[in-house]
């Protein structure tokens, strides 16, 4: 599992690739640790190359967007496969996220 982040100005774009297990999440909580801290920013979930995300997964995509709200900033998940969908669906993250 990789997680690279690029800044695009007030655009914070985080890129998941693997498999966002929970062996995975402990590494993938300390990398999106800048998410946590943006202000007034948009931040991009992309996970174009994500194959699968479990509840460790699901966890801290919520708690980048618990930080995200008081901090003015916007949370966007792009690029999610027919099994992530189905598990966003599943969990009701699917009208906690705004999904493009």
């Amino acid at each position: 599992m990789t997680t690279t982040i690029e800044n695009n100005g007030n655009q914070l774009i985080a890129k998941f690739s693997g498999r966002l297990d929970t062996a995975a999440a402990v590494q993938t909580a300390e990398d999106v640790k800048p998410l946590l801290e943006a202000k007034d920013s948009e931040i991009i979930l992309d996970c174009t190359d994500l194959a699968y995300i479990s509840s460790s997964g699901l966890r801290i995509f919520l708690s980048i967007r618990k930080e995200a709200a008081p901090h003015g900033s916007k949370v966007i998940v792009r690029n999610i496969n027919a099994d992530i969908r189905q598990v966003f669906m599943m969990t009701g993250f699917l009208s906690l996220f705004e999904i493009q």
